[in-house]
């Protein structure tokens, strides 16, 4: 089937939404009851598309029944995985879906507002979404105020709490609990906590304590919200496997003839996809696929894996948000492990000990490896940094840190050995770290100035 998702072409205007049947979604939600709409939700099993994969209809009904007064709704399109592009790809094709997304969550939840957080580096993507937002305004479908918020570049934006952090005017800093427990513009003290500041338009001192429940959605989850308030959860259903219904919007940078985002059935098989982006290079084979830096590797036998939550964690794998980084035969594992370990270690916040100078050890023990000068010595101290790295963690980066490198070094015990034992690289190669930039007719652009940031978040 072609997807649901992305249109053949942009859809430039509300009339041409309206056209393509927009709108019926937000009507129809309108009509119904909260707790009636998170049911039909919990029907469809949507499971959110940011990289978790958690029930949808669940995270919204621990809003709408959590205590608090005032709620807020939040789309979360601050994209930043590395090999991931299909939420900009999702913003630039139909802005208006994302946005019929958000007002159906901030309808359910009796939404104070609602906030639309994106990179201000995303000029095309942002301007779509307001003139999208303008236009619906204009056609009466805003009932409360949106508000389109921008932030930095650093990954850890795109991590639902620090979300919260950068649209209350702070840096992207996690904190301990999740935003339906502590929300935008709270005042309910938790662990680590700095008093917020009041919400815009409400008192500077609020007299009570309050939690502001705040519900967060990835953008590609909240597009098909608004597909399936429009069409009904048994649609929904009748649409990839029966644990994983829907379709996923998969990108696919690397070593393929053509970087692309994709849409496909849940289930559709990796080989398949990595096919519709025209395969390997000439000449060339698959040797690995890397799910962004929040999986752990796929090997070449693997590559028939259905994309399901179901068929990625019978091999001890997950889908995360489908930005598949490719490497082919001509590709040394300790290069990338190095690479993407490093990412993960200059995005570290610092905030915990463990993680920051964890990835910081093990990143300086795979640099030493992969130049030739590094020994058992230091695939000890990335055993043991490994082990402890996630200790007290507040997100999720350092189990990333843990997923990927202990992947790579059990899936390719070769090439580390060939390092070690001949202080030479089996295949050397100059690898970009894949944050991307633009995706133009199967062409990618990579973030050029990510290699030479620090780990203080400054650029040499």
């Amino acid at each position: 089937m072609r997807g649901f998702l992305l249109p053949e072409q942009p859809i430039e205007s509300l009339a041409a939404y309206l056209d393509q049947g927009g709108g019926v979604g937000l009507a129809r939600a309108r009509e119904m009851s909260p707790g009636a709409l998170v049911q039909e939700l919990q029907l469809s099993r949507l499971r959110g598309r940011g990289g978790a994969g958690f029930p949808t209809g669940t995270k919204w009904a621990s809003v709408l029944f959590a205590e608090g007064s005032t709620r807020y709704a939040v789309c979360n399109a601050a994209e930043g995985e590395p090999g991931t592009f299909k939420d900009r790809a999702l913003m630039r094709a139909n802005p208006f879906v994302v946005l019929e997304g958000l007002l159906i969550a901030a309808a359910t939840v009796d939404a104070e507002a609602a906030y639309i957080a994106t990179k201000a580096s995303f000029t095309r993507e942002r301007n779509r979404l307001a003139q999208a937002l303008a236009e619906i305004t204009e056609a009466g479908w805003v009932d409360r105020p949106v508000h389109l918020v921008t932030g930095p570049e650093e990954y850890l934006f795109g991590e639902e709490k620090a979300l919260l952090e950068v649209i209350e005017g702070n840096e992207p800093l996690p904190r301990w609990l999740p935003p339906y427990l502590h929300g935008l513009f709270a005042t309910a003290p938790q662990l680590g906590w700095e008093a917020s500041v009041a919400a815009p338009g409400e008192p500077a001192t609020p007299t009570d304590e309050v939690a502001n429940p705040t519900l967060v959605n990835n953008v590609e989850t909240l597009a098909n919200v608004a597909h399936i308030c429009a069409k009904g959860p048994e649609w929904f259903r009748a649409i990839g496997t029966e644990r994983s219904p829907g379709t996923v919007c998969c990108t696919v940078v690397g070593d393929v003839r053509y970087a692309d985002v994709i849409e496909v059935e849940l289930g559709t098989p990796l080989s398949a996809v990595l096919d519709a982006a025209g395969g390997p290079l000439p000449g060339r084979s698959f040797r690995a696929v890397i799910s962004g830096v929040s999986n752990p590797v796929l090997t070449a036998e693997q590559l028939d894996t259905p994309l399901s939550y179901e068929g990625l964690e019978a091999i001890g794998n997950g889908l995360g948000s489908a930005g598949f980084i490719v490497y082919d035969d001509s590709t040394c594992m300790v290069e990338v492990a190095a690479m993407l370990s490093r990412f993960l270690w200059v995005e570290s916040c610092g905030q915990c000990p463990p993680c920051k100078l964890g990835t910081g050890a093990i990143t300086a023990a795979l640099e030493r490896i992969a130049g030739g000068t590094g020994g058992d010595r230091d695939l000890d101290i990335i055993a043991e940094r490994l082990r402890v790295v996630a200790d007290g963690n507040r997100c999720y980066l350092p189990v990333e840190e843990q997923r990927v490198v202990s992947s790579l070094l059990r899936a390719f015990p070769d090439d580390f050995a060939t390092h070690i034992e001949t202080g030479r690289c089996p295949h050397p190669r100059s690898l970009p770290v894949p944050k991307i930039v633009d995706i133009v007719d199967g062409d990618v652009t990579y973030d050029p100035r990510q290699a030479s940031k620090r780990p203080d978040w400054t650029y040499a």
